[in-house]
């Protein structure tokens, strides 16, 4: 079952690619905001000021929630974490999602806790498909030239 996961996943992956990153040419943040379903994210990351960081060398691990995962938080959640007095609650919910270096699908495995840039861990789990806490990951290991994009279908919540 794992295995026939990460095969799908992989084949969807790479069906996915030219609408990402044309060659890894492109940085994490470039290669989100040229898939076009990552604009809420992008919005976050520029109110946070980390769209600087995320362009940088990293390499970086990128769980990026898309729009509808956004759109499935509570409604008024995103505008009010959006205002510039809870820039450091979204900084702490952005970072969450970064996990340093570069991790692959191939590299996750069964109840691994991946330690954050935010500094909390972020549980794995691969019974019924990848997922960090709970968060499925639906598209994975879309590469750019500073790191990788795991696309995820929940906003993932720091223990604060």
């Amino acid at each position: 079952m794992i295995r026939r996961t990460f095969i799908a996943l992989t084949a969807a992956a790479t069906f996915a690619m030219p609408a990402f990153a044309g060659g890894h040419s492109k940085d994490i943040v470039d290669t989100a905001v040229a898939a076009g379903n990552f604009t809420t994210l992008a919005a976050a990351l520029e109110a946070a000021g980390l769209v600087e960081t995320l362009k940088g060398e990293g390499p970086f691990t990128v769980f990026a929630p898309t729009d509808a995962a956004f759109a499935a938080l509570p409604a008024g959640t995103v505008e009010d974490l959006l205002k510039p007095e809870n820039k450091d609650k979204l900084i702490s919910i952005l970072t969450y999602h970064v996990v340093p270096g570069k991790v692959m699908s191939a590299d996750l495995t069964e109840g691994m806790m991946a330690k954050t840039v935010q500094g909390g861990e972020a549980m794995i789990t691969l019974d019924g498909g990848p997922k960090i806490d709970g968060a499925v990951i639906s598209t994975a290991d879309i590469e750019a030239s500073n790191g990788v994009i795991h696309v995820v279908d929940s906003v993932l919540m720091p223990k604060m």
